[in-house]
């Protein structure tokens, strides 16, 4: 066959390929417990709306610091404009980064919540392949601008890595979403069927777009998130899959406390979901630490969360708020649940000034 031919071919397979959704042609998004390539992060910008503008150095700092964590394990990549790249190559290289596990891209960025804003990757069921989806981010509901480089961070990593690009058709934020690997997806009300992200779109036609782009057949819903969550409520500050069957769930007993009617709710809805067995999820109640508060701050409670931890290759970075038998007993919590991986604790307390932690300001590229 001549190389005409050939051509035309894949061409025709292309254009095949773009007319079928990315669950038909065979993609799925894996659960975070499966293997990586790489955590992507998104490193802070000079800018003096974030973190009240006293922080910068601090934040840094600590950017550093869970650099130098994940590089231990894996491949850490990292979106800034390249005029930063030096600075960033410093700071990690002071804070004992494995640099040949360090990839920095020419990425420009407005903000550090790669979460949100960042690829979510999908990876096809039989071959392997990688490929990524691109959805469309307005900073939570247009919360703070400006967010247009943000937006673009997922097509110039799909360029960079010369991945094929799925549209996604709709405003999603990765912290919105939890996987369990086995078709099903968590999620809140409050944040995908909230008019500030996709006005014009019902329960029914989102729950079909996630399932055309991320290949899963059924959407379990929560209501709304903690006290101080710019976000609205996303699924990573409220209850994440440790595995197919468990799900690590935040409670708060404390009755006076305005989680409390919130956090019950949605434990009762996680008790009445079934796996696609038609089994009962093991729910694994883990207290919020104790209120995080800053005086004066925008946010009069900070939403501090132990399930904002990430998973990495053969550790997990668990967030912690500087309450030592707080921390210490969640700590001890997520090690019986990953009892094959390095519980890794991140002082936390600074980062969440901004609304997010550790899963929040990360994103994983499957293997």
């Amino acid at each position: 066959m001549d190389a005409h031919c050939n051509c035309k071919i894949k061409l025709l397979r292309q254009a095949f390929r773009i007319m079928m959704t990315p669950a038909q042609s065979g993609f799925s998004m894996p659960p975070e417990w499966a293997p990586q390539t790489a955590t992507w992060l998104s490193w802070p910008v000079d800018d003096p709306r974030h973190w009240g503008g006293s922080k910068q150095d601090l934040i840094w700092k600590k950017f550093a610091e869970i650099a130098a964590a994940i590089s231990r394990y894996q491949i850490i990549r990292i979106n800034a404009p390249f005029a930063s790249h030096p600075a960033i190559a410093a700071a990690c290289n002071h804070s004992k980064t494995n640099l040949s596990n360090l990839e920095l891209f020419d990425h420009p960025n407005n903000d550090v919540w790669c979460r949100d804003h960042g690829p979510i990757f999908i990876k096809h069921r039989k071959s392997g392949e990688i490929a990524l989806t691109d959805w469309e981010f307005n900073a939570w509901g247009g919360k703070f601008a400006p967010w247009d480089l943000d937006n673009q961070i997922p097509s110039k990593i799909a360029a960079s890595l010369n991945l094929p690009v799925y549209k996604g058709g709709m405003i999603l934020e990765g912290g919105a979403i939890e996987i369990n690997g086995q078709g099903q997806l968590l999620t809140t009300e409050a944040v995908l069927l909230n008019p500030n992200r996709n006005k014009t779109l019902s329960r029914e036609k989102t729950e079909q777009m996630l399932r055309d782009t991320l290949g899963v057949t059924e959407i379990l819903w929560l209501n709304k998130g903690i006290e101080g969550d710019d976000t609205d409520g996303h699924i990573d500050d409220l209850a994440r899959f440790t595995d197919a069957t468990t799900i690590l769930a935040c409670h708060e007993p404390d009755t006076s406390s305005p989680n409390h009617p919130v956090l019950s709710d949605s434990l009762h809805r996680l008790d009445n979901f079934l796996t696609p067995s038609g089994k009962s999820y093991e729910i694994v109640p883990i207290r919020l630490p104790q209120a995080c508060e800053i005086p004066g701050w925008r946010l009069p409670v900070l939403p501090a969360s132990y399930v904002n931890f990430l998973i990495l290759n053969h550790a997990v970075l668990v967030p912690t708020f500087r309450q030592s038998k707080n921390d210490d007993q969640a700590l001890g919590l997520i090690r019986e649940l990953f009892p094959d991986r390095e519980i890794i604790p991140i002082d936390s307390l600074d980062l969440v000034q901004e609304g997010g932690t550790l899963h929040c300001i990360s994103q994983q590229q499957p293997a």
